[in-house]
């Protein structure tokens, strides 16, 4: 296989990923600049306002801080995030409302879960609102990104295919002696 093959194999499997077949590769780069920026100004926001508060677990425990550090701590979790990657294949597919809903939706939860994490919510209702909204959101997102592209719809809810392949395991488990 030669170079040119491998680059031309390299370029049509990122544009298969991207959803950018027929898209000027300006909008494409947009789209990530966008994205890729808005989740990191989201976590740079969170982690700027998160002021880490250590605290001692049990006697002789090692403190825990509840904000990790060093610049990548900052930088992989936006642009590694499967939502991001999802909301780059929705931001690449053909103009129309319900991928502005979607982006809508996307940019929301990515702002919420900055708010949630600058928060830092102790109560137990507010733990659970926080929960819930940044959940809620994301399955509407996942589900509007559905409707526009299927795998950004499931790069956006991997827990169904998780639990799927849970199951398999299990019914395939069950019934069998364990050993101990």
């Amino acid at each position: 296989m030669s170079i040119d093959n491998a680059l031309d194999d390299a370029r049509e499997a990122a544009t298969d990923f991207l959803n950018a077949e027929g898209r000027h590769p300006g909008h494409v780069a947009l789209g990530i600049a966008l994205t890729v920026g808005f989740a990191l100004a989201a976590t740079v926001f969170a982690s700027r306002t998160v002021r880490a508060r250590p605290r001692q677990l049990a006697e002789g425990d090692a403190p825990i801080t509840e904000r990790p550090r060093g610049p990548l701590s900052l930088i992989l979790p936006a642009v590694f995030s499967v939502t991001t990657l999802s909301a780059v294949r929705v931001w690449n597919a053909p103009a129309s409302r319900e991928r502005g809903v979607a982006m809508t939706l996307w940019a929301a939860a990515q702002a919420l879960n900055a708010v949630w994490i600058a928060m830092r919510p102790a109560g137990r209702a507010l733990q659970i609102g926080a929960a819930m909204s940044s959940a809620g959101l994301a399955a509407a997102f996942a589900h509007e990104a559905r409707k526009i592209d299927a795998r950004a719809g499931k790069l956006a809810a991997p827990v169904g295919r998780s639990t799927h392949m849970a199951n398999l395991v299990q019914k395939k488990a069950e019934g069998r002696p364990t050993v101990h």
